[in-house]
C-alpha cells in the first residue's frame, strides 16, 4: 500500500529551487478560499503592488503567471512575437537558446547572436546586428544566465534596443531579488522571472511585467495571440485593477499565499539590503573556495553573487562529489549543463539559502568530501577565509 510522501530535509545550494522560508511554507498551509473571494482579490492587489516594488516599476501589467518561469518566458514571446517579426536573440548559455526556440515556434525570425558560455552578452555584436538588419521588433537576452552564473549589462542592452526602435525582452529568472533589476530605470518592455530562486518560494509561479509600449504592441497585433491561457488581453480581466474581476482561470490559491508571504519577507528586509546580503555572502564563499584552490568560471566583474559556477578540480569525479554531499550532508549543489557538464559545479546562494551558516556548511562539506577523494586542494583554510569576510 502506498504511504504518504515525506521528503528528506535538504539544504538547497544548487541553481534552484532554493530553500523555502518556514514562513512561506506555513503560508501555503492556510485554508484555501475561492479565487474570486473578496479577500483573495484583496491579496491579489497586494501581490501586484509588491511585485511592482520588486521590479521597480509602475507598469500596470505586472502580475504573476500561474505557472513556472518557463511559462513567464512563453507569455512574453507569445504576446509580442507575430509571424515574420524579426527578433535579435542573445545566447551565452542554455536559456538564451530557449528564447530562440520560443521566437521560432511563434513564427518569428530569430537573429541569433552567440557568445562563449561564461561570458556576458557582447554589446558590440548586438550593435552590429542592429546595423545589419532593419525592422527589428525586439531584442531578447538573459540578464542572469543560470547555466553559467554570468550577468549581462541589461541597462546598456535595453538602451541599445530603444535606440533602434525595438522592444527589450529580458529573462530575470535568477536575478530578481538577488541583484539590481530596474524595469522602469532601464526601460525594460517585457520581463519574466520565477519564484523558486532568490524569492525562496516554491516553484510554480512566474512574475512578469509589461511596459505600456509592450501593451500597445500586443493590442496592435495583426493576428490573435496563439495561446488562450497566456493571452495578456484576457488575463488582465482577472489580474486587472481593483474592483470586479472577470473569471479567467482558477488561480493556484495556496501558491499565491506563498508568493505573498515571500514578498512580505523581501519588503521587511528591504530590497537593497537583500542585494547587499547576497553580495557579501558571495564574497565570503568566494574567499573560502579560492583559499581552497578552487577557481571560478566567470570573471569577477561579471559574476552573479547568487549563482557561483566553479571549475571542478583536476581528476575529481563530478557526480561522485555531488552524490556524497547529498548523502552525507543533505546538501545539494548543481551540475554543469550542456558544454559545461562535468566541468563546473553551480553553487547557489539564493534567498533563504543565502546565509552565513550555509556558506560555512558548503565549504566544510566540500572540503571534507574532496579530502576523501585525494583532490588537489588546500586544507584547513577555507572557513577562516570566509569568516574574515563575514566578520570584516
Amino acid at each position: 500500500m502506498t504511504t504518504s510522501f515525506h521528503p528528506p530535509v535538504r539544504t538547497l545550494m544548487g541553481p534552484g529551487p532554493s530553500d523555502v522560508s518556514p514562513r512561506v511554507l506555513a503560508a501555503m498551509s492556510r485554508p484555501t478560499i475561492g479565487h474570486l473571494d473578496p479577500e483573495f482579490i484583496r491579496m491579489m492587489d497586494e501581490i501586484k503592488a509588491m511585485l511592482k516594488a520588486l521590479f521597480k516599476t509602475d507598469n500596470e501589467l505586472t502580475m504573476p503567471v500561474s505557472a513556472p518561469g518557463s511559462a513567464g518566458m512563453e507569455a512574453c514571446f507569445v504576446n509580442l512575437v507575430e509571424p515574420g517579426d524579426k527578433v535579435i536573440v542573445c545566447q551565452n548559455g542554455v536559456f538564451g537558446g530557449r528564447m530562440k526556440e520560443n521566437i521560432e515556434r511563434f513564427g518569428g525570425e530569430a537573429i541569433h547572436i552567440q557568445d562563449e558560455w561564461g561570458k556576458p552578452v557582447d554589446v558590440e555584436k548586438v550593435k552590429a546586428a542592429f546595423a545589419e538588419h532593419d525592422n527589428i521588433k525586439a531584442l531578447a537576452f538573459v540578464h542572469a544566465e543560470t547555466s553559467t552564473g554570468v550577468r549581462s549589462d541589461a541597462k546598456t542592452l535595453c538602451a541599445l534596443a530603444h535606440e533602434n526602435g525595438a522592444l527589450a525582452i529580458v529573462d530575470a529568472v535568477t536575478s530578481l531579488g538577488g541583484i539590481e533589476v530596474d524595469v522602469d530605470g532601464w526601460e525594460i518592455d517585457a520581463i519574466y522571472s520565477g519564484t523558486q530562486k532568490c524569492l525562496s518560494c516554491p516553484p510554480g509561479i512566474s512574475p512578469v511585467s509589461f511596459s505600456q509600449k509592450a501593451v500597445e504592441a500586443v493590442q496592435k497585433r495583426k493576428t490573435p495571440v496563439p495561446s488562450w491561457f497566456l493571452d495578456k488581453n484576457l488575463v488582465m480581466g482577472y489580474w486587472g485593477g481593483s474592483g470586479k474581476r472577470a473569471y479567467h482561470h482558477t488561480a493556484p490559491v495556496n501558491s499565491l499565499y506563498a508568493l505573498h508571504e515571500a514578498l512580505v519577507l523581501v519588503e521587511e528586509e528591504g530590497l537593497e539590503n537583500a542585494w547587499a546580503r547576497h553580495k557579501k555572502l558571495h564574497l565570503a564563499l568566494r574567499a573560502g573556495l579560492e583559499a581552497m584552490g578552487i577557481e571560478f568560471l566567470v570573471a569577477e566583474e561579471d559574476r552573479l553573487p547568487q549563482l557561483n559556477s566553479v571549475v571542478i578540480p583536476e581528476g575529481v569525479d563530478d557526480a561522485a562529489v555531488r552524490t556524497a554531499l547529498l548523502k552525507n550532508y543533505n546538501l545539494e549543489i548543481g551540475a554543469g549543463l550542456g558544454a559545461l557538464a562535468g566541468k563546473v559545479w553551480r553553487i547557489g546562494l539564493m534567498g533563504s539559502a543565502c546565509t552565513e551558516r550555509n556558506v560555512l556548511l558548503c565549504l566544510d562539506a566540500l572540503e571534507n568530501t574532496l579530502i576523501g577523494m585525494n583532490a588537489p586542494i588546500k586544507v584547513g583554510v577555507a572557513a577562516q577565509a570566509a569568516l574574515e569576510v563575514i566578520n570584516g
